[in-house]
């Protein structure tokens, strides 16, 4: 059995055709990093349209990976929450058009939930692949760290009619920023860029933990559940009248001054050269605009909108 499952949960345009449940053969993932940079986090009503925009190119480049058509796929399935409402509506909409095109069967997945089972699947791909990667037992405890949402889970599994039923038990969460929105803050506040997990966590291989000793949350209450606000603002303060202040605007300034294109420049550039082309008489006569870039434009964050420019 092939499904191909569709995720558009927050900024990432996903698609990815499995096998039986364990066999991968295609996973395409559209960023949109370059889009939501300048603001410093994801802006909902950007990341919407940005989907409308690459949903059909990342199903079919999914679907060309995994060298199959659209009468090979046997289910689709969708993210259906939690997420942006924007962004999971293309999403879901998209999915059930097409499940009643081809006449398929259509799922919604709870977006933890899939991280929790994209875990299952990645170990029981390498146990495949290596004898001695452990087996994961059950009860487990599974911890969910993406976008705003950070969760500890309690994990069961039971057999039933031949077939494995899962159930979970939300431990604890975090009560107000998640682990990601701490990132991405601190690292405006450095002026690091977006977004901030990946810069920081290079960076902190060169650093000194010592230096910083902001201690450890104590939680009131449940004992499971995350807090990062206050982490934040221990940055905030220890950044503030010290030599990483001035650093940070350094960076800042230096940033501005680079002159480094945002797309609505690329946009106006690429219009530009098209009147130039088309007002050269009988130099050039051309019908359509052709992109061309060294990765495929679904891994290069800036192609879908240079493309839209040439229209």
């Amino acid at each position: 059995m092939r499904v191909l499952g569709i995720e558009s949960s927050c900024d990432e345009t996903a698609a990815a055709v499995v096998e039986d449940g364990a066999r991968i053969l295609s996973s395409v993932v559209a960023s949109q990093v370059r889009t939501h940079e300048k603001y410093g986090g994801v802006v909902p009503e950007l990341a919407s349209r940005e989907h409308l925009k690459r949903i059909v190119p990342v199903l079919e480049e999914s679907l060309a990976r995994a060298q199959v058509g659209w009468d090979q796929i046997d289910g689709i399935a969708v993210t259906e929450g939690p997420g942006l409402v924007g962004s999971l509506l293309v999403g879901v909409v998209f999915a059930k058009a097409l499940a009643g095109a081809l006449g398929k069967p259509l799922v919604g997945v709870n977006h933890l939930e899939g991280h929790i089972h994209a875990v299952l699947l990645e170990n029981k791909l390498a146990r495949a692949k290596i004898a001695t990667v452990a087996e994961i037992i059950f009860p487990a405890v599974a911890l969910v760290v993406s976008g705003g949402h950070t969760c500890l889970f309690q994990v069961g599994s039971a057999a039933s009619n031949g077939k494995t039923n899962f159930s979970y038990q939300m431990l604890g969460q975090t009560r107000d920023d998640a682990a990601g929105e701490a990132f991405d803050k601190v690292s405006k506040l450095l002026a690091l860029g977006y977004p901030g997990g990946p810069v920081i966590d290079r960076l902190s291989r060169f650093g000194d933990a010592s230096q910083a000793p902001f201690g450890r949350v104590k939680m009131k209450g449940n004992p499971f559940d995350f807090s990062f606000s206050g982490l934040k603002t221990a940055v905030l303060y220890r950044v503030r009248g010290s030599p990483l202040e001035s650093e940070a605007a350094g960076r800042r300034a230096r940033r501005e001054a680079s002159g480094v294109p945002s797309l609505d420049d690329l946009r106006q550039q690429c219009r530009d050269r098209s009147r130039r082309a088309n007002s050269g008489g009988d130099r050039i006569q051309t019908q359509t605009h052709h992109l061309g870039n060294g990765r495929r434009g679904l891994e290069f964050p800036a192609a879908p909108a240079v493309r839209e420019s040439g229209r």
